[in-house]
């Protein structure tokens, strides 16, 4: 019988984001800016070990400060460090964001971030584990893009649970034929999927209806898509199950929209490793996401669970 010690490896981009001060204003009216840690799969990691999971970040970064500023925040949340590549020549990657309550403009500074490895995810590290996540910002360079495809390939014959979160944009990715082809190759293994709105106006270049957007990605290969609404709320749709649809939870006071989905997909798959129905899952998911929408830059240090999953 397998034995798992991590319940999530979270394999993509580790960086740094440089977040507005001011809220609702254009990065070019921006005066201040305000370091956090970023990435979306290091938000999921992080967000993972603060509910009590054991995460590991498969992620490259420059032996430069804000590496350094990386990896003392990772191992100060109990983050899973050990194949953290440092790259002497190359800076840790940068984006540049606009604090909104709605969506985010941003500019990447993209360094290294793509430069992951494929000696940074061998079987034998695989074999511990219970899901594998990405993204597709993750899977837009090369030779993590390999690297990614490969692990998840061996993921799935090793059994475990797949997951990507298809933040797609063509800032990062401007060639959508091939974010096409490689999307595809990933779902193949049936992993599960959370895309917003906003993410399929961009990966589809065109507004697309929920029966087209979920057609499309069951075809793929995928058999659970959650497709996140902002404040018009969720829709999850299952091969089996059909669709369940959940309202978004009332929120006044939104201070920063940055990392909300990154905190809806860990309660997702928080409360799928707990064993709970998709229902279940979609609510924890958007709790954590309206605790994040409340809080700027990360979720806050003491999280009840309890009360969280009430």
């Amino acid at each position: 019988m397998k034995t798992t010690t991590l319940d999530i490896i979270c394999v993509g981009e580790l960086l740094i984001d440089l977040i507005g001060h001011e809220v609702n204003t254009s990065i070019n009216q921006t005066k201040d800016f305000h370091r956090f840690l970023g990435g979306s799969p290091t938000n999921v990691a992080v967000n993972a070990a603060r509910l009590g999971l054991q995460s590991l970040l498969v992620a490259s970064c420059g032996q430069d400060g804000f590496g350094d500023y990386a990896l003392r925040k990772l191992k100060a949340n109990q983050v899973n460090t050990s194949v953290i590549r440092r790259l002497e020549h190359t800076p840790t990657s940068v984006i540049v964001v606009s604090k909104s309550t709605d969506t985010p403009d941003f500019i990447p500074y993209r360094q290294a971030d793509g430069e992951i490895e494929l000696a940074q995810l061998p079987d034998a590290l695989l074999e511990t584990a219970r899901i594998f996540h990405t993204t597709c910002f993750a899977l837009s360079k090369q030779p993590a893009r390999d690297t990614i495809l490969d692990g998840a390939q061996r993921a799935a014959a090793l059994g475990l649970q797949l997951s990507i979160d298809l933040n797609f944009s063509e800032r990062i990715w401007p060639n959508r034929e091939e974010a096409m082809t490689v999307i595809k190759a990933y779902l193949s293994n049936n992993p599960l999927v959370k895309v917003s709105e906003d993410d399929c106006y961009r990966l589809f270049a065109a507004f697309k209806s929920e029966d087209y957007i979920f057609d499309f990605f069951h075809d793929f290969g995928a058999k659970t898509v959650c497709l996140t609404k902002g404040k018009k709320g969720v829709v999850l749709s299952d091969t089996e199950e059909g669709l369940i649809t959940q309202k978004a939870l009332p929120l006044e006071d939104i201070k920063d929209t940055t990392g909300a989905g990154d905190a809806f997909w860990t309660g997702f798959l928080y409360a799928g490793l707990e064993g709970f129905g998709w229902e279940q899952r979609l609510t924890v998911a958007q709790r954590l996401a309206a605790i994040k929408l409340q809080n700027v830059g990360r979720l806050p240090e003491d999280i009840d669970i309890k009360q969280l999953l009430a």
